[in-house]
């Protein structure tokens, strides 16, 4: 497997394995990451010999990523194959993460997720982006938010942890409230034990930029980005959840333990937001990478 490759910032260091090419959706008008990548699952064959070379090279890793994109799609039997070399091969591995959607979480048994997590598949990364349908459905995602909710919920029953990603001005000025209060209901049923929130960027070569050059799209202005990410953490009814908005895509970097942090990270967007600093005309100055 090639480039691109890409990974949560979570898994910085862990060894990363790319399995598989690309994303077996990969239709979110939002995402350029494997815009230009077919689709192509690796041969268990080839995984069989990634897997032993790179235990080779570092025979004492602990943490492993598996990579592209929702690697949890494959039946469970290949990935209880797959996790079961891992262990073999690696014998201080820990923990195995990898992205995952709703729909290729709830295509397992509550009693497949256990053995997985028995294996030690232990964190799955999933973008709810929003909690409102109609966003969703606009920006391509194929499910509901109450299936991903429903999928984060039995996996975690299972002993799996879920890291959730969401996109703050994902439904642009016309949608920004639905947003903020559908994001922040499905987050208070899933509960997850992580939970990332990036700001979305209109990226050249994504419908998305397109809607935005013709109008179809209106971004939120600075200001308004942080508006909303800050009513989104006032409606968050969380226990025990690391919160982070501290991607390059965020205006200010954010991270704190919910409950426990929550009034003071509300205190620091307030002081940005009376700062006066921020661009209430238009995005504002956006980050070179992403």
């Amino acid at each position: 497997m090639n480039e691109p490759l890409f990974r949560p910032p979570a898994e910085a260091d862990s060894l990363i394995l790319q399995i598989d090419r690309g994303c077996p959706h990969n239709r979110c008008t939002f995402c350029g990451m494997y815009r230009a990548v077919p689709y192509r699952r690796g041969s268990l064959d080839a995984i069989h010999a990634l897997v032993h070379r790179e235990a080779r090279r570092f025979p004492t890793a602990r943490r492993v990523f598996l990579a592209d994109g929702d690697v949890m799609v494959r039946p469970f039997e290949e990935l209880d194959t797959i996790l079961t070399w891992l262990g073999e091969a690696l014998p201080s591995l820990t923990r195995v993460g990898l992205y995952a959607n709703g729909s290729s979480i709830m295509a397992k048994s509550d009693g497949e997720l256990q053995e997985l997590r028995r294996r030690k598949l232990h964190t799955l990364y999933m973008g709810l982006e929003s909690g409102d349908d109609e966003i969703l459905k606009a920006c391509g995602k194929r499910e509901t938010a109450a299936a991903m909710v429903d999928a984060g919920i039995r996996a975690q029953a299972a002993g799996l942890r879920m890291s959730v990603m969401i996109l703050t001005g994902l439904g642009g000025t016309e949608r920004s409230a639905a947003h903020v209060e559908h994001t922040a209901g499905a987050l208070n049923r899933m509960r997850p034990r992580l939970l990332s929130a990036l700001r979305v960027i209109p990226v050249e070569g994504t419908a998305l930029f397109a809607a935005a050059a013709n109008g179809r799209f209106a971004p939120l202005t600075e200001a308004q980005a942080v508006r909303e990410l800050r009513e989104l953490v006032a409606r968050l009814d969380l226990s025990g959840t690391v919160f982070r908005a501290n991607h390059a895509s965020n205006v200010m970097p954010l991270e704190g333990r919910l409950p426990h942090d929550k009034e003071r990270l509300l205190a620091e967007m307030d002081a940005l937001l009376r700062s006066g600093r921020l661009d209430e005309q238009s995005p504002g100055r956006l980050p070179l990478w992403l």
